[in-house]
């Protein structure tokens, strides 16, 4: 078994608390003093920087949320200035915003190192090449698997996603030993090969490193019989990091959390209360490595427990169960967060009914969304071009806000439920 960083991955608890503990402090003075959004929510608390005296305080602080981002659009929540910004990333946001994201370059090299983690703990080497099928782009998927693999010294290859059949090409033609994708990418790969009548024991690939969205232990096992490989797990948002927040070992008994960098917390998302080990809460983080965009408690959303015993595969680091859920109404489609609420924005201003509904299923491994909307009064007697013509229009809006195709369907005024609470605006078919 190979390790990054033993010296932390395998390091002991109070070692562990000794490094998360200054690295808050110090995170918590940076946030206090060039974060004006953090100086007046600690304020708010009553909370100085000099009441942060270890990790153990932690409680005493503020939670951060996805709408705090997205009301400090586009850098108010940076700590340094924008001469220190090597690189932005951005993820959709709940109302056609993005959710922006800045990095120093140290911050570059932690996040590669995390994610270098994840690509060891799989079993890669500095020999190995390493097929990135990730999007590239401001989507943190692409770039941050790159990164990782040349922070081990091993090849790069930035192939991105789509055009399959390349794809499967180039996995022959370059021997690549490491696939990086999302999981249903990955089964259309293996199922593309499986159609060319390629026998996967032909590929050298040996190793997947899988995630951006929600998978199973059986979509898990199809992918490695697909493939002929071992399929590891990969967790992290663009809030964070992007991937390398948590990763797979070999004993693929939970995901490592890379916690030197990223201090995690299970909470009752109703009372916010922390939950004892091995509970199922809302995942909390605190970024007690970063510069740039440094997040005091920020709730993830996902649903999932921790894991404080030991891996059998010898690292010590606390480990996360794969998310089985989250406490908002977030979809995660082909790696991309999608909310109800963005769909509503988009067919408000284009002057549609308010009512809407979403269906989301997984058609031959690939996530499909299609955007049920009735159609005004006026509009149910237009011609059919000319309803063609606004299934068009709001199809391709819908893209540009949301960065994923959704098949809009209209229908008949007054034809969807309504509902006297909370509206259901989403069917998801797919099986987790």
């Amino acid at each position: 078994m190979s390790v990054l960083k033993p010296e932390i991955e395998m390091a002991s608890r109070s070692y562990i608390k000794a490094v998360q503990s200054a690295r808050l402090i110090k995170m918590v003075e940076n946030a206090y003093n060039n974060v004006p959004f953090y100086k007046k929510k600690l304020d708010e608390a009553g909370v100085k920087p000099s009441d942060i005296k270890s990790i153990d305080d932690i409680a005493k602080l503020p939670f951060t949320v996805k709408d705090d981002l997205r009301d400090n659009y586009p850098f108010g929540m940076f700590a340094v200035p924008q001469g220190e910004l090597v690189r932005i990333h951005a993820s959709s946001g709940t109302t056609g915003k993005p959710t922006v994201v800045g990095y120093t370059k140290n911050d570059i090299e932690i996040w590669a190192e995390c994610t270098a983690r994840a690509i060891v703990a799989a079993g890669g080497t500095k020999d190995d090449i390493i097929h990135v099928s990730y999007g590239y782009g401001l989507f943190t998927g692409g770039l941050g698997l790159h990164y990782g693999a040349e922070y081990i010294g091993a090849t790069a290859l930035p192939v991105s996603s789509g055009n399959t059949k390349r794809q499967v090409q180039l996995l022959i033609d370059f021997g690549s030993d490491i696939l990086c994708c999302t999981p249903s990418y990955a089964m259309f790969i293996g199922e593309t090969i499986r159609d060319m009548g390629i026998d996967p024991k032909s590929l050298k690939v040996r190793a997947g490193i899988f995630g951006a969205e929600p998978w199973t232990d059986n979509m898990r096992r199809e992918i490695e019989k697909l493939l002929d490989i071992k399929a590891y797990d990969i967790y992290g948002l663009s809030e964070i990091a992007g991937p390398g927040v948590a990763y797979d070992c070999v004993m693929q008994d939970g995901m490592h959390i890379s916690e030197d960098y990223f201090y995690p917390e299970v909470i009752d998302p109703d009372t916010l209360e922390p939950l004892p080990e091995g509970e199922y809460g809302e995942l909390v983080f605190t970024c007690i490595g970063k510069e740039a965009l440094p997040l005091i408690r920020y709730r993830t959303r996902d649903i999932c427990a921790l894991i404080y015993e030991p891996c059998k595969c010898g690292r010590t680091t606390i480990r996360m169960t794969k998310p089985k859920g989250r406490s908002d109404d977030m979809l995660i489609i082909r790696g991309i967060n999608v909310f109800p609420s963005q769909v509503e924005h988009v067919l408000l201003e284009l002057g549609m009914n308010p009512n809407y509904h979403i269906v989301v299923d997984r058609q031959s491994n690939l996530d499909v969304m299609e955007v049920q909307v009735e159609m005004n009064a006026d509009m149910f007697s237009d011609t059919v071009a000319g309803l063609e013509s606004t299934k068009k229009r709001i199809e391709s809006a819908l893209q540009s806000t949301l960065s994923i195709h959704a098949d809009v369907k209209l229908m008949e005024p007054g034809s969807l439920p309504r509902s006297e609470g909370k509206a259901k605006r989403v069917t998801d078919l797919r099986k987790f």
